[in-house]
């Protein structure tokens, strides 16, 4: 019994539990990675150039890795949601979409495919048309209802680059052939058909996605200097900035087309970036090769502005909910009844 006691322990102090670790670290699954990424490729990168699995992994694998993250991310997908949880899925990633296009277009137009302050127009499109989905449902479980948490059965489909393909190649800012809209809806198709006939499969993507995120990002910090990084900060945070602000817009278009019953702050929720939008620069280079120079740097603007909503949509949701609160108390109580009868 002793000799048992003793190997769990010895168990027990072995798992370094590292993977769970990175993951409670705010942006640790894409930042961890691709520091080290980046560090080795500026100071040792013949280590990425050895051949065999080392370099097909590490340094060309991102096309692969990409096309088995549109199969976790397309599993996560669940066709069952129906009624107001699919009207409000829709009209939120739909929100989403417009105002990331709009956005881009307007940058594109007047700055051209450089952008400003160092932020070009398909990454605004990127950072805007994506959500952080993990941190919207544990938003909705404080301040929405069971129809906004599975809202995100469409609102997952802005996950990886679909969309902002979508909106390059309709506005040309970028040169997005058919083929490559198809190669990046066809593993989506298959994580979606998948991931809705067999539940243990889906289950098992949540999981890997972790994994694939942590390894695809490894691939796409390889190619980078650690000048890059550094020079995405400034950028990296407005970025940021930007994709916040949108909550407040956002909060009041998502209201604006809710029954009165139904409205609430979750339209706020959806101002954030996830940190899945890192991997999209890399996925528009790969089908127009003209944005390669700019992959480097969206990367790392990406990442950065992920963390920025990921500490700011909590705080802006949770105030327009008090916002909502005081203005229920002030059209339903019989103080505010009274006042607005009088009125």
């Amino acid at each position: 019994m002793e000799t048992k006691n003793k190997v769990n322990e010895e168990k027990k102090q072995m798992d370094l539990d590292i993977l769970n670790k990175m993951k409670n670290l705010p942006g640790g699954l894409v930042i961890i990675p691709l520091v080290i990424a980046v560090v080795l490729a500026t100071f040792v990168p013949s280590v990425f150039q050895i051949g065999g699995y080392v370099t097909a992994l590490f340094y060309e694998g991102n096309s692969c890795m990409m096309g088995f993250f549109l199969i976790v991310c397309g599993s996560m997908i669940n066709v069952k949601q129906v009624g107001m949880p699919l009207y409000k899925g829709v009209i939120m990633t739909g929100a989403k979409f417009v105002l990331g296009v709009v956005l881009g277009l307007l940058v594109g137009t007047i700055c051209g495919p450089e952008g400003f302050l160092g932020i070009a127009p398909f990454v605004l499109i990127a950072t805007i048309t994506n959500s952080n989905g993990s941190l919207y449902i544990s938003l909705s479980s404080q301040f929405g209802n069971a129809t906004d948490t599975g809202a995100i059965s469409v609102l997952s489909m802005n996950d990886g680059p679909f969309f902002t393909l979508i909106a390059l190649g309709a506005t040309g800012l970028a040169n997005i052939p058919i083929k490559s809209l198809v190669a990046v809806l066809v593993p989506l198709l298959i994580g979606f058909v998948w991931g809705n006939l067999d539940k243990g499969f889906r289950d098992a993507c949540k999981v890997a996605q972790p994994i694939v995120t942590f390894f695809m990002t490894i691939s796409i910090g390889a190619k980078t200097d650690v000048k890059t990084i550094l020079t995405a900060g400034a950028s990296g945070i407005v970025l940021g900035l930007i994709s916040a602000a949108t909550a407040v817009l956002f909060f009041f278009i998502i209201n604006l087309l809710l029954p009165k019953k139904e409205r609430n702050a979750m339209g706020a929720a959806i101002g954030t970036t996830a940190l899945n939008s890192a991997m999209t620069p890399a996925a528009v280079a790969e089908a127009d090769p003209s944005m390669s120079p700019y992959v480097s740097m969206a990367t790392a603007q990406c990442a950065t502005a992920s963390i920025i909503t990921l500490f700011l949509c909590p705080f802006i949701t949770a105030s327009f909910d008090k916002y909502m609160q005081k203005k229920q108390k002030g059209i339903y109580s019989p103080e505010g009844w009274a006042y607005n009868k009088a009125a």
